[in-house]
């Protein structure tokens, strides 16, 4: 009986550790693919390869997108707790700070409520474009900010919300260039 059952184990070793190696390298090419997408639905056209110089610093991950060697944008790369579990975002920034786009990787949120926020007319990513972390209330109505809410999902908005401003902290202590002041 131990040796049926040793067999056994060795056999479903074998086999998991072959499918492991099999599928290893597709699903890597399919995150850099998500990622890359993501990069460039987030920053203004970029003409460098911005998944190939990323910057891991505390609160996120930063892509610069580059055009003619200058910065036209910055993706930043955070993941927030939401209603569901984590919710990961890519939000674009462009250099003087005024959110660009954002991207929702992933998410475990609610099919049907939460899950709306991957729509890329919900209300909170279209009314959050343009706006500038540093000046705007970058939080739901519901708690005195200028964003609307998906209805019946209040958690996963403010979490979008806590990941875009998450994401401007991580540009502003990383990316933004400190103003010279005129003589």
């Amino acid at each position: 009986m131990v040796l049926v059952l040793a067999g056994i184990c060795l056999v479903c070793s074998a086999l998991l550790g072959t499918v492991y190696a099999v599928t290893k390298a597709p699903i890597e090419a399919s995150e850099v693919k998500k990622v890359n997408e993501a990069i460039a639905a987030v920053t203004p056209d970029f003409d460098n390869a911005p998944n190939e110089d990323v910057r891991t610093v505390v609160g996120g991950q930063i892509y610069t997108a580059m055009k003619d060697g200058a910065p036209v944008g910055y993706a930043i790369k955070v993941s927030v707790g939401g209603f569901g579990g984590p919710l990961q975002l890519m939000v674009g920034f462009t250099p003087d700070g005024t959110v660009y786009n954002t991207s929702v990787i992933s998410h475990s949120e609610t099919p049907g409520l939460g899950a709306k926020l991957t729509d890329e007319n919900s209300a909170p990513r279209t009314q959050v474009k343009g706006k500038k972390p540093a000046t705007d209330n970058v939080s739901v109505k519901k708690d005195g900010g200028d964003i609307d809410a998906i209805t019946a999902s209040t958690i996963t908005s403010r979490a979008f919300l806590k990941g875009v401003n998450a994401a401007y902290d991580v540009f502003k202590n990383n990316c933004a260039t400190p103003k010279t002041e005129d003589k």
